[in-house]
């Protein structure tokens, strides 16, 4: 059985964004705006998601 995933996009750069919330984006693999991550869909990473939403879009 496949794992679930979710695919996500940083829609906004990270200058003038507190240092707690990029190492966020980081950790979920974004490194420049419009970049896309496909991720493992846990609660951990929803939080995160959830954390930086004003910065990331959950795409397809």
């Amino acid at each position: 059985m496949s794992k679930k995933t979710i695919k996500v996009q940083l829609v906004r750069g990270l200058i003038g964004t507190r240092q707690d919330h990029r190492a966020t984006v980081r950790g979920l693999g974004l490194r420049r705006v419009n970049s896309v991550s496909e991720l493992e869909d846990t609660p951990a990473v929803r939080g995160m998601i959830n954390k930086v939403s004003y910065l990331v879009a959950v795409v397809g």
